[in-house]
């Protein structure tokens, strides 16, 4: 009996349970809706992207796509090494033409620079007429430049110095021209002129360091000094506190223009250094 009493108090219980919630959250739950319903659409718009990144993640396209990317690579390489082998090609074809064009078109510049030989002493005589040669003869576009190799010295004679020229190789001189047999029998049949320098009847040309170092020697701003005494040799002293003590050259320094002299004072031998231009030969 009591539990048939207690059993409907508590269906009435559920009852008034069921219809308070149900009356709690009759009208709540529109706003709720409302309020979920931007973000649902949001999901469900957004949701295709997740299942593009599915499909993406798919080993299988990722495999048939790195396949077809290596396919396209080697095609992109080959078509590469085509495009450079048809281009070098091309360039040797372009040089053997021009290689042809150059055999059989005027050779090239050829000049260079040649020793000849002449008479000592008359250098500059025989380089005025290979110049006059050259002139009358119109050989100016084979033969180019003569010159008389010379550099400028201080020499001291009579207690006095003066500047003078002096010929770095006599009995030679330099003739810039292409050699053939028209240049050649130019300057061969110049008087004064003995013959070229080189083996045989062949001219040998000088090589550019050798034409550059005598280049250099003339283009020397500063003269050097003439030495007229060697080591051993009786020297006067011109100049300095020791002007006219007679002594004896015991070395001689041409990098710093310096001689040591052995001057006796008193029966002794003392070594003196002085400048080249102090001292003169006895």
């Amino acid at each position: 009996m009591l539990a048939d009493e207690v059993r409907p108090e508590a269906g009435a219980a559920v009852e008034d349970t069921v219809d308070v919630s149900a009356s709690t959250s009759s009208e709540p739950r529109d706003d709720t809706a409302e309020d979920r319903s931007a973000p649902i659409s949001v999901t469900t718009a957004e949701g295709s992207q997740p299942e593009q990144s599915v499909e993406e993640a798919d080993p299988k396209a990722q495999a048939s796509a790195a396949a077809e990317a290596t396919v396209e690579v080697p095609d992109a390489q080959a078509d590469a090494e085509a495009t450079v082998e048809v281009a070098e090609a091309q360039a040797e074809d372009l040089i053997e033409e021009t290689e042809t064009e150059a055999e059989l078109s005027e050779p090239e510049d050829s000049r260079a620079w040649y020793v000849v030989h002449c008479y000592s002493g008359y250098e500059n005589k025989v380089k005025h007429n290979l110049e006059q040669r050259i002139d009358t003869m119109q050989m100016e576009s084979q033969i180019f430049q003569v010159v008389v190799p010379t550099e400028d010295e201080i020499e001291v004679r009579d207690g006095k110095r003066r500047v003078v020229e002096r010929r770095v190789f006599p009995g030679y001189i330099l003739v810039q021209m292409i050699l053939n047999d028209d240049s050649w029998y130019v300057v061969r049949n110049t008087p004064g002129v003995t013959g070229f320098v080189g083996m045989g009847n062949e001219p040998t040309p000088l090589r550019p360091e050798e034409v550059q170092a005598i280049m250099k020697r003339m283009e020397a701003e500063a003269p050097k000094i003439k030495v007229t005494f060697k080591p051993g040799q009786k020297v006067r002293i011109i100049d300095g506190p020791f002007n006219e003590f007679i002594g004896m050259v015991d070395e001689i320094d041409m990098e710093r223009a310096k001689v040591r002299v052995l001057v006796s004072f008193f029966g002794r031998e003392t070594p003196v250094e002085l400048d080249f231009l102090q001292v003169e030969k006895a």
